[in-house]
């Protein structure tokens, strides 16, 4: 994939300061993609688990999946992040599982400078790499919910989908080419 391919991906005209959206499943590389980008770029960079509180954190740690309630002021705290840095004009690259639809809806809609990217792996390949990270409060029995509530992108949402078996360091420049004016 080409950098004019990637920008065609998100069918709009790049902002003048985007935030990078960078989605998928836990252990798809999302902190790892996103903090290259961040630093390839220069731009402010958020991994989404700063902003869960404790108690969803103290949830996963034990093997207790989130609830859509648990969730929601998770993302409703990333969107405000979001919106400061575009209010401010600042670029940045936060990341977040987004895993349903309406979850990618309520950080996307009404916000053209955000650019989803969806990375994309299999569940085998996925668990291998949870398996391996080990110091994560995310264990590798969570993997299948994440799975189940997950809905990929549709082409209607105009969201890159980039292949986790590519190496974290070419997605990271793929991207920060894409967007680069």
């Amino acid at each position: 994939m080409t950098a004019d391919e990637a920008r065609a991906a998100w069918a709009r005209p790049l902002p003048a300061a985007p935030v990078v959206l960078v989605t998928g499943v836990a252990g798809s590389g999302k902190t790892t993609v996103g903090r290259l980008l961040g630093d390839l770029l220069g731009w402010d960079f958020a991994d989404a688990d700063q902003f869960h509180p404790a108690a969803n954190i103290a949830k996963m740690s034990a093997g207790v999946p989130l609830t859509d309630a648990d969730r929601t002021p998770w993302l409703e705290t990333i969107a405000g992040w979001i919106d400061e840095h575009r209010a401010a004009g600042r670029p940045a690259v936060v990341t977040c599982s987004a895993l349903r639809r309406s979850y990618r809806t309520l950080l996307t809609e009404g916000r053209p400078e955000v650019l989803p990217v969806f990375l994309d792996g299999d569940r085998a390949l996925i668990a291998e790499r949870i398996a391996r990270r080990g110091d994560h409060f995310f264990g590798p029995a969570m993997l299948d919910g994440q799975f189940r509530v997950l809905e990929r992108p549709g082409p209607d949402e105009h969201i890159l989908v980039l292949p986790v078996t590519r190496p974290a360091a070419d997605l990271a420049a793929l991207i920060a080419a894409a967007v680069l004016p």
